[in-house]
């Protein structure tokens, strides 16, 4: 089959189309999917450089992409809920950049007949995250206040209308054409973080949610309510300011499955959540898709279609 991988880390022109041999099951629980689309991650991004290695090595010559849509093309003895010839989304461990990928089955789902497969492989990562920031970690509730910095990227767009959904009063920052993008998701406040401080007029904050890292991190602690939390999704947040400020202060790694995953699809059946593809590469491109990706200022998901 054919697939991207690279052989050394390094810069975007590591990675190369090779043919590699064809993934077959081996375990009960497990599914082949044909990949129809996959999409691109900052994470990938940092795995292929090399920054990830001593927290999450990977062994190369590796494969990247952890968010397949695709056919199910065969299942392990055990797995139930779906069928060869079912279309799917799901998360994997990496291998999504190619024609086949295996996946647990517990991190397989039926794709809503109403999503192209780029549109439902660009919803796998931003739906977990944002379920597993928001909800499972930041207990966010109707009536709350959450900030979100960073909220025009993909996963910051679906926190937006995950938050709304239930009733929160929803706060984002964003630059040029993404101030808008964020409020056409339905934010209630659009701040220009180039243009503005919004530690004067952004205040008793019941969660905030750090999608950007970088020398404003300290800033937010400034608007959060006394017993507010900050949730990093980029970077460890510091536990000194956690302690002068009276909140809780901590660096999440998403947690991306079926359960995650679950309830963002039914937002989207209701009619209360929309995915958005921003740009779609084919696999051989995913190199050009990598340092679009890496150049910033992308609102919505970065695609990569396989034929």
């Amino acid at each position: 089959m054919k697939a991207i991988q690279y052989k050394a880390f390094g810069k975007s022109d590591v990675l190369e189309l090779a043919e590699v041999a064809k993934p077959t099951i081996t375990n009960d629980n497990e599914v082949l999917i044909k990949v129809k689309a996959a999409t691109i991650n900052p994470f990938d991004i940092k795995v292929r450089s090399g920054f990830m290695q001593k927290m999450m090595p990977v062994q190369l010559p590796f494969i990247p992409g952890s968010d397949p849509a695709g056919i199910v093309e065969a299942v392990g003895a055990k797995v139930s809920h779906v069928k060869v010839g079912d279309e799917v989304l799901a998360s994997s461990t990496g291998g999504a950049y190619a024609e086949y990928v295996i996946v647990k089955d517990d991190k397989v789902l039926l794709k809503p007949a109403t999503l192209s497969f780029a549109e439902a492989a660009s919803l796998v990562v931003p739906i977990g995250t944002s379920q597993t920031i928001l909800f499972n970690e930041g207990k966010l509730a109707k009536g709350q206040r959450v900030f979100i910095q960073g909220a025009s990227g993909a996963v910051g767009g679906i926190m937006i209308q995950m938050a709304k959904a239930i009733g929160a009063y929803v706060i984002g920052t964003a630059s040029g054409k993404g101030l808008d993008f964020i409020k056409s998701l339905g934010a209630d406040e659009a701040i220009d973080y180039k243009t503005k401080d919004f530690t004067v007029t952004i205040k008793d904050i019941d969660l905030v949610v750090d999608g950007a890292g970088g020398e404003a991190q300290p800033k937010l602690f400034e608007t959060l309510k006394k017993g507010g939390k900050l949730i990093s999704i980029v970077m460890p947040p510091s536990a000194e300011l956690a302690a002068k400020y009276g909140v809780e202060a901590k660096f999440i790694s998403s947690t991306i499955n079926a359960k995650t995953i679950e309830p963002g699809l039914q937002l989207l059946k209701e009619g209360k959540l929309k995915p958005h593809v921003s740009k779609a590469f084919k696999l051989e491109e995913a190199a050009q898709a990598q340092d679009y990706v890496s150049a910033g200022g992308v609102n919505g998901k970065v695609v990569l279609e396989v034929q």
